[in-house]
């Protein structure tokens, strides 16, 4: 099997496991208002579009450039490092978990696993996984899907950071000022 074909299986395989995953959640307390998810939805939904279709381009009409196999290897371990690191954060974070900017009943902050490296380290780990693979994609627009998809996590991270600063108070302050926000050991502001 070719390692591009193998990253593409993983990143559905995340997908589809993500999906179900989702029905484990805690009942939510609140939430940001409608409307408030636009553009970090728009820049997400359209950079996979891009992601997707640089990929489709890949298969019909080859790469922009062409890699050794085993940096073809070395990307796929790496789509699958960052898809991992996803499932860690989801794991870690349990029933608190939600695909909406929320609060949960008896809402925490976590602070332990890969939330003592950053904040978000779901949007870190696809975020890493999405360039990775657009990178061995290797077709412009892959990169653009890939860079606008990065944009909507960090939008919705900083919205997420305003809602639970406000819903969790000095807890959520306390997490703020000790650990960087998406990229691990990036210097945090006090």
């Amino acid at each position: 099997m070719r390692p591009f074909v193998v990253s593409c299986a993983l990143y559905g395989a995340w997908v589809l496991s993500w999906g179900v995953a989702a029905i484990w959640s805690r009942r939510t307390a609140a939430r940001t208002p409608r409307g408030a998810r636009v553009l970090d939805l728009g820049l997400t939904i359209g950079g996979a579009a891009l992601l997707t279709y640089g990929a489709r381009l890949r298969e019909f009409a080859g790469s922009d450039w062409d890699f050794p196999l085993a940096v073809e290897w070395l990307l796929t371990g790496l789509v699958a490092l960052g898809l991992a690191f996803t499932w860690w954060a989801r794991l870690t974070l349990g029933d608190l978990w939600s695909g909406s900017v929320v609060r949960k009943e008896a809402h925490v902050v976590v602070r332990r696993g890969p939330y003592r490296v950053v904040r978000h380290p779901i949007y870190t780990g696809l975020i890493f996984a999405q360039l990775v693979l657009a990178v061995q994609i290797g077709r412009p627009a892959a990169l653009v899907g890939a860079l606008l998809m990065s944009i909507g996590f960090w939008v919705k991270a900083r919205l997420e950071e305003r809602f639970l600063s406000v819903e969790l108070g000095e807890a959520y302050a306390d997490f703020r000022s000790m650990t960087p926000m998406l990229v691990p050991f990036w210097p945090v502001r006090r």
